[in-house]
């Protein structure tokens, strides 16, 4: 293990698993380990999704009531993104049920194994519902054929709202006017990104130095991984699944069959 050799602190890539056995091996690491382990989902600290957490954060939005999460990659590439931006937020209250459908085997074969599309909804702790969209039934935000460049995140609250495209542009309505802005072109992409990606390391090295866990750690992205298994049975068995939940070994497999039209 890791801490065996003294490792204070790690921060890994997304996605941190795929199916069933190798997300458990790693709730077991978390619970036993006393390394620190952030992910790298380091977009939660761009200084437009912490423009946008902290208009919501404000009061002045009011109560934030439903959230719009797309993507026309996969759940395994962006879909690990996109609810944990839904979670930054949304003050990180945990999901507790999920009802989704998938479709689509082509991408099981690939660099990250999972359905062609997912599509759920998301209902959390404080009772915020999300609608989750990935794959190519997700919508377009701007003419591009790539399937990264449609990574999207709209909040809506009582008094306002948030809106972060991550190759388009930005938005935030409030009674006080808008705010907005354009991140449309790669130098500036890669700009926000550089700045997110120093972000998060140095919310990493606070961590290790004494101070508030990473916003990505470890055991939050376990149970946005539950989230994931969670609507893979939903899909798999046509019901609500609560969250978080004990997977089935076989999860995986009934996966599978119900991508490939077994009943």
């Amino acid at each position: 293990m890791v801490n065996d050799l003294g490792v204070p602190g790690c921060l890994v890539e997304k996605p941190i698993a795929y199916q069933v056995r190798d997300w458990q091996a790693l709730c077991t690491l978390e619970a036993e380990s006393t390394t620190k382990f952030g992910v790298g989902a380091q977009f939660r600290y761009h200084p437009v999704m912490i423009r946008c957490q902290e208009a919501l954060r404000s009061g002045k939005l009011g109560q934030l009531l439903f959230l719009d999460g797309s993507a026309r990659s996969t759940i395994c590439d962006q879909g690990v993104h996109n609810i944990d931006w839904a979670m930054s937020l949304n003050e990180d209250a945990a999901p507790v049920r999920v009802f989704g459908t998938v479709s689509g085997n082509r991408e099981m074969a690939g660099r990250h194994p999972s359905p062609n599309t997912t599509t759920a909804q998301l209902l959390f702790a404080n009772g915020v519902r999300m609608l989750w969209n990935l794959g190519y039934t997700a919508p377009s935000v701007l003419d591009d054929p790539a399937v990264w460049k449609h990574g999207r995140m709209a909040a809506y609250a009582q008094q306002g709202r948030t809106l972060y495209e991550e190759f388009a542009r930005w938005e935030i309505v409030s009674p006080d006017g808008v705010e907005q802005g354009l991140v449309s072109d790669m130098q500036a992409w890669t700009e926000g990104n550089h700045q997110a990606q120093a972000n998060l390391t140095n919310a990493m090295l606070d961590w290790i130095e004494g101070g508030q866990p990473v916003g990505t750690h470890l055991r939050r992205a376990l149970a946005q991984w539950n989230a994931v298994l969670g609507l893979y049975a939903s899909a798999a068995y046509g019901r609500p699944i609560d969250l978080p939940f004990d997977p089935p070994d076989d999860l995986w497999e009934k996966l599978v069959e119900t991508l490939n039209g077994a009943h």
